[in-house]
């Protein structure tokens, strides 16, 4: 079993030339996308470190097994798909939650064409995923400094390109249309109204503001605005006297302006009306919050923990993690 990324990758673009010798209609064509689609995130992932897609254990003999130092008594065991996933947005900024969604219904529609009676891709046609398939396959690629081209061919890259510049601009076009026809209802409003609006516009976005979003400016009514995303990439902690601060990278997926209104829902619809702009959000703790320690002399908080404890028979199975007794 190799979980290095050179064989993973080499071996999703054989899937991947198998199925585009399949009838784009054919169930077999989904399905040896899928499996190929499977591979090209765990290529991804062990572009990263190979060790990533070893299952975690206890005795760490899956860890052993990807650094060389397995033993052969034991048999390695892989990753499961859905924590693959799951790294793949976590290490991937452009690998956001809806690309994570398409990715998932198009490898679970696999699981239920092998695992069970029915036809499932027959029952899922290609038109209704092709478009996000090829998106998480650009993505996946080029993370790995390589290209549809390299993946799919050059063939199948042009007509990759095709399909992904007509999904592109048809985002684009509805965004437009939608930004206009806020932006005209908002305009037929009084000065009165309009000022009164914004000014509630900008209260409303500081409030915001403490809970994790980020304010922009309306592209539509030029009100104070917000978006929020998802966070990706690793944290970055730092010292401040008695402070620690927290920063992560942010890939806006979501927009409201509480002004005219205006609500955006997707990265691309969002880098359409040129607010997608990847921002970093910072939280400061107390190192007793941070750490989740209790305060020595809060008498009453650290008897609830104690009795929560006793609750529990010392040699009960379901005896709970400690992490669940130590949050507020």
């Amino acid at each position: 079993m190799s979980w290095e990324r050179e064989p993973l990758f080499t071996k999703s673009k054989l899937f991947f030339e198998k199925a585009f010798e399949e009838d784009k209609e054919s169930p077999f064509f989904g399905l040896w996308c899928a499996m190929g689609l499977e591979l090209l995130t765990r290529s991804a992932v062990a572009h990263v470190s190979p060790t990533l897609l070893a299952e975690p254990d206890t005795s760490h003999q899956n860890l052993l097994h990807a650094l060389g130092y397995g033993s052969s008594k034991t048999k390695r065991r892989s990753l499961i798909t859905i924590h693959v996933l799951s790294l793949c947005q976590t290490l991937i900024a452009d690998f956001t939650e809806q690309h994570f969604k398409v990715a998932s219904a198009i490898i679970n529609q696999r699981n239920e064409e092998l695992h069970t009676g029915s036809a499932a891709f027959e029952e899922y046609p290609t038109s209704q995923w092709i478009a996000g398939f090829y998106k998480c396959c650009k993505i996946l690629s080029e993370f790995q400094s390589e290209t549809l081209n390299s993946l799919l061919g050059e063939e199948v890259q042009k007509e990759a390109e095709i399909i992904l510049k007509e999904v592109e601009e048809e985002v684009i076009g509805k965004t437009k249309s939608l930004i206009a026809a806020h932006r005209k209802v908002f305009e037929g409003k009084s000065p009165e109204i309009i000022d009164d609006l914004k000014d509630k516009a900008q209260e409303n976005a500081e409030r915001l503001a403490y809970r994790g979003y980020h304010k922009v400016t309306c592209p539509s009514c030029e009100s104070t605005a917000t978006v929020i995303g998802e966070p990706y990439g690793k944290e970055n902690i730092e010292m401040k006297g008695s402070e620690i601060i927290v920063r992560r990278s942010v890939l806006p997926t979501k927009f409201h302006c509480s002004s005219c209104e205006l609500k955006l829902n997707g990265y691309n619809a969002l880098n359409a009306a040129g607010i997608a702009n990847h921002y970093t959000r910072r939280i400061t703790y107390t190192p007793e919050k941070y750490y989740d320690m209790i305060n020595p002399n809060d008498f009453e908080k650290i008897s609830q923990k104690y009795h929560s404890f006793q609750d529990y028979d010392e040699y009960d199975d379901s005896f709970p993690d400690y992490d669940e007794y130590n949050n507020d």
